[in-house]
């Protein structure tokens, strides 16, 4: 009787067992699932950043010279060094002046040698026409002395003559004096165009010589050389070509100086003017400085040819104490941390219990034993946590392991490179594998 019972109980133990398995294998009940409840919490988000020191206030240094006039670097001082005013800061050589110069020169001098071609010209030629005027005068007073002879003392056909020879000779000598004035008033205009000509490569001579006798950049007062980069990201450089009237440096102040910080356009979401920002001299992180964003780009640009990546600009004063205390200069490197968010309370969720559609956000919110998929409004997002706006109420439960079937991407364009196409299909399974690994 008694082994009966215990082989009853030992039957009755392995049913229940197996009861208990089988409910287990049936699926992952409801309260087992990770979740989290939604509360108002403090909320710190921060990006890195790195920067440069630069003055508020400095003294632009241009290229020397006429505008647009290329110039060639020869020498230059190191960038950072100090120079007091009258020094030397940089030393340039310009080719095309001296080409110039020496064009210029040699057409005046073909200018002054055809000036006097044509004014030997005009000489000669009134000279012939006063020869000319000279002797119809002289034969006009011989014919006015026979016109006027008495009828008696010679015959009448040499008068007749005389007085023909009178006319004939009075209108030569208007056409004499007509070519002579016509002459003059050529030569006049002919010479004129010449001197105007002249002027002009007098002018270019002149405007050579003032380009050869700006090669030299010096200090205007005492301070720390700053080079300035072109569009491209380059500094001057020994040997490069630059363009007279364009910024080589400055020679800034030291006494008011701001951080000119730079982020990816991607990571630089959300960071406003007025945000706090933590930094330091790169590699000396015992001298903390703070302060806030005084200024922020209204748009990315890209900062190099090399490199497509556009890059959003903004700067941060440095307080004068902090100045004098850790003698900063303009040019140090600086690392920075800009906090954009520092509430004391804030509704947040985890990253990994959000799901994107189409530009959209949702979560799934417990409702008893099942979970409500609901769209959220998304605030401030942080590498591990994001501020919910609208949409979610503190006490919440919200699951970490949402269905992310339906989950989509931005909308991207075809790619019709193959290796587009390869690029792209191995950055979804990146986020495949990533969105897994969240969901263990």
């Amino acid at each position: 009787m008694t082994q009966t019972v215990i082989c009853n109980r030992r039957n009755l133990s392995a049913a229940l067992a197996a009861l208990l398995l089988l409910s287990g294998c049936s699926g992952e009940s409801a309260s087992e699932k990770p979740v989290e409840v939604v509360q108002m919490r403090p909320l710190a988000l921060s990006i890195a950043a790195d920067g440069e020191v630069r003055s508020t206030k400095s003294t632009p240094l241009p290229v020397p010279g006429r505008q647009w006039s290329r110039r060639r670097l020869e020498w230059m001082a190191p960038e950072g060094s100090t120079v007091r005013e009258g020094e030397l800061i940089a030393r340039f050589t310009a080719d095309e002046a001296e080409l110039s110069l020496s064009q210029a020169l040699i057409d005046l001098q073909r200018n002054a040698l055809s000036r006097s071609n044509k004014q030997g010209e005009l000489d000669a030629a009134q000279g012939r026409v006063d020869v000319d005027l000279a002797a119809v005068d002289s034969q006009l007073r011989i014919a006015d002395r026979y016109a006027e002879a008495d009828l008696d003392m010679l015959a009448r056909n040499e008068i007749l003559d005389a007085i023909q020879d009178k006319e004939f000779l009075g209108a030569k000598q208007g056409v004499l004096e007509w070519k002579r004035d016509q002459a003059g008033e050529r030569g006049a205009a002919e010479l004129a165009v010449l001197d105007s000509k002249r002027s002009s490569l007098q002018l270019s001579e002149n405007t050579s010589r003032q380009d050869l006798a700006a090669l030299e950049l010096r200090a205007p007062h005492d301070g720390v050389l700053v080079l300035e980069s072109n569009w491209t990201g380059d500094k001057p450089q020994v040997g490069s070509s630059l363009w007279a009237g364009n910024e080589f440096g400055s020679l800034p102040d030291t006494a008011s100086l701001e951080v000119e910080l730079v982020l990816p356009q991607i990571e630089a979401q959300g960071v406003k003017k007025g945000d706090r920002v933590v930094m330091h001299p790169a590699g000396r992180p015992d001298q903390k400085v703070e302060s806030e964003l005084s200024w922020v780009a209204s748009a990315a640009q890209v900062r190099g040819r090399r490199n497509p990546i556009k890059y959003l600009s903004m700067k941060a004063s440095i307080p004068k104490e902090a100045v004098s205390r850790y003698g900063l200069v303009p040019g140090q490197a600086f690392s920075a941390e800009i906090h954009t968010s520092d509430d004391s309370e804030a509704l947040t969720v985890p990253n990994v219990a959000l799901v994107s559609e189409n530009g959209r956000h949702f979560v799934e919110v417990g409702e008893g034993d099942d979970f409500e998929r609901r769209e959220v409004t998304l605030g401030e997002r942080g590498v591990a946590r994001s501020r919910v706006t609208d949409g979610l109420n503190a006490g919440e439960r919200v699951l970490l392991t949402p269905d992310r079937s339906r989950e989509t991407a931005e909308p991207a364009a075809p790619a019709e490179d193959p290796r587009e196409a390869a690029i792209a299909k191995a950055r979804a399974r990146a986020a495949a594998a990533a969105n897994a690994e969240a969901a263990k």
